[in-house]
């Protein structure tokens, strides 16, 4: 499993606790008489070298490498049981792609198809149609 790696004080300090984004990310403690950074018998670990990832399984999801989506196009080169994950895209591709995931049965790491077609399909009607009771006028 990963470790996490919080700074100093994440324990005492409510702020700096696990899961508040970025003030829990890693700060090296470099006070002088820090128990951390003198790597003392019971404190927290302290960032180092060789707490890395092993390389066949680093940015493995599932034991699966995901694949960059940017397109409907890219859902091909994925297969079936692939994963993806969706690159910095709009809306309109977005609904595309999941549409096309769906059918093909390709779990996307960062969208969950389903609630996001849901959502988003409701709200994508036609601006230019007319309402109830009014009439078109040509």
């Amino acid at each position: 499993m990963k470790k996490k790696f919080l700074r100093r004080d994440a324990k005492r300090s409510g702020k700096f606790g696990k899961g508040k984004g970025k003030k829990a990310k890693w700060r090296r403690p470099t006070g002088r008489h820090n128990k951390m950074r003198e790597k003392k018998k019971g404190y927290p670990a302290v960032v180092g070298i060789g707490n890395r990832t092993a390389k066949k399984t680093r940015g493995q999801f599932e034991k699966k490498m995901p694949v960059l989506v940017m397109n409907a196009r890219d859902l091909e080169k994925i297969g079936k049981d692939g994963i993806g994950l969706i690159g910095k895209i709009g809306t309109k591709n977005k609904i595309e792609i999941a549409k096309k995931a769906k059918e093909m049965k390709i779990k996307l790491k960062n969208l969950n198809s389903e609630s996001f077609l849901k959502k988003n399909l409701k709200s994508k009607e036609p601006k230019n149609s007319p309402e109830k009771g009014e009439v078109e006028k040509k």
